[in-house]
C-alpha cells in the first residue's frame, strides 16, 4: 500500500519563466515614438537625447529617428569612474 496519494509528476522541477530582457532594437535601426529599445532590470544602458526611461528602466524611443549607441565615462559619487552607454535616437 502506498504511503502517499499519487500525485503525477514531482514536486520539484519548476521554473520561473524568462523576462524577455536586452536590447530589441539596435544601432542603425529605424524607430518610431513608444518604440522599445532595451528591456533591463537597473541602467546598465542610460537614456540619452529622445530616448524615454520607463519605471521599470525601460529605454524607449520619443520621437522617430535611427538609435545610436554612444560610450561615455561617467563620474561616481566616490570620483571613481564607470563607462556607462548612453542610447540617442537621432
Amino acid at each position: 500500500m502506498a504511503k502517499t496519494k499519487s500525485t503525477g509528476s514531482s514536486a520539484l522541477g519548476r521554473d520561473s519563466i524568462a523576462k524577455r530582457l536586452g536590447v530589441k532594437i539596435f544601432a542603425g535601426q529605424k524607430v518610431k515614438p513608444g518604440m522599445i529599445i532595451i528591456r533591463q532590470k537597473g541602467t546598465k544602458f542610460l537614456p540619452g537625447k529622445n530616448v524615454g526611461l520607463g519605471k521599470d528602466y525601460t529605454i524607449f524611443a520619443l520621437k522617430q529617428g535611427i538609435v545610436k549607441f554612444n560610450p561615455k565615462k561617467k563620474k561616481r559619487f566616490d570620483n571613481s569612474k564607470r563607462l556607462v552607454r548612453i542610447v540617442n535616437v537621432v
